[in-house]
């Protein structure tokens, strides 16, 4: 059984930058693709951005396309996500999600 564990959320001002990563434990990941989502206060959990067991395809939200990087090193077995350019409706628990299993959440506050 996976565990997931998401790192790097805080407060940060609109335009500033963060680092999220997802550290995996009790299986290795190299052959599952992982994502990010979110949830906002009120909203549904959406896709943020998703990334292939080897790294090689992703894909993005079109509200963070542009501004946001995934990417995972799988000898660390951690997934990452930069944030660039943030906004306050970036605002919100961001989790990770692998073979079925989901991480706790980190949360990020953007300030206007």
């Amino acid at each position: 059984q996976v565990q997931l564990e998401e790192s790097g959320g805080g407060l940060v001002q609109a335009g500033g930058s963060l680092r999220l990563s997802c550290a995996a434990s009790g299986r290795t990941l190299s052959s599952y693709a992982m994502s990010w989502y979110r949830q906002a206060p009120g909203k549904e959990r959406e896709l943020v951005a998703g990334i292939s067991s080897d790294g090689g395809t992703r894909r993005y939200a079109d509200s963070v396309k542009g501004r946001f990087t995934i990417s995972r090193d799988n000898a660390k077995n951690t997934m990452y996500l930069q944030m660039n350019s943030l906004k306050p409706e970036d605002t919100a628990v961001y989790y990770c999600y692998a073979s079925r299993a989901w991480g706790q959440g980190t949360q990020v506050t953007v300030s206007s």
